[in-house]
């Protein structure tokens, strides 16, 4: 059964269509929009400050989504897939992004539409990723622009698949429909 939990009077809320791992946890002040999901050993922590999610989020296998104590929130848009365990802390992600696998975005970096941070990147504190655009390495930087290819190929590619996962495993999904 997953660990949703309230903190000091706060429940997280999801929208429509949510599906949420049996092992997942989610506690405190975490808004998900419709069509979201939380994978296996994902953990989504609002306790110290707030985490708000749009549509079509997914948070896959061992990722991490915190924020900072009376300092930053974790504000994510539409369309977004945070990969297997990629840590996302305290930051802003806009609308059409893929996170990549084992990636780092850190506190008060913004993460432009349309934009990939690859696999294992790590995006220092306060870096700002251009819309439109590939970050990756260590600390993440910019190495090309993205084509609109590859959001359709890539970003709503993976956004929707995982919408479809998730409709394998309605019987056990543990969010109250």
């Amino acid at each position: 059964m997953a660990f949703i939990l309230s903190v000091l009077g706060k429940t997280p809320r999801f929208g429509a269509d949510c599906f949420v791992a049996p092992n997942a946890t989610i506690v405190g002040d975490v808004v998900m929009g419709n069509e979201g999901s939380v994978w296996f050993n994902a953990v989504i922590r609002g306790d110290v400050n707030s985490i708000v999610m749009g549509n079509k989020v997914n948070v896959q296998d061992g990722a991490v989504i915190h924020c900072t104590y009376q300092k930053n929130a974790t504000i994510i848009g539409n369309n977004v897939s945070i990969g297997h365990n990629a840590l996302v802390h305290g930051c802003t992600i806009e609308d059409n992004v893929l996170i990549g696998m084992g990636a780092i975005v850190m506190d008060r970096c913004v993460v432009h539409s349309n934009s990939i941070v690859a696999a294992g990147a790590v995006v220092l504190e306060g870096t700002i990723v251009e819309a439109g655009s590939i970050y990756a390495g260590v600390p993440a930087k910019k190495v090309k622009d993205i084509s609109p290819e590859k959001i359709s190929g890539e970003i709503d590619r993976i956004a929707n698949n995982y919408v479809k996962y998730a409709s394998w495993f309605e019987e056990y999904n543990e969010v109250e429909k």
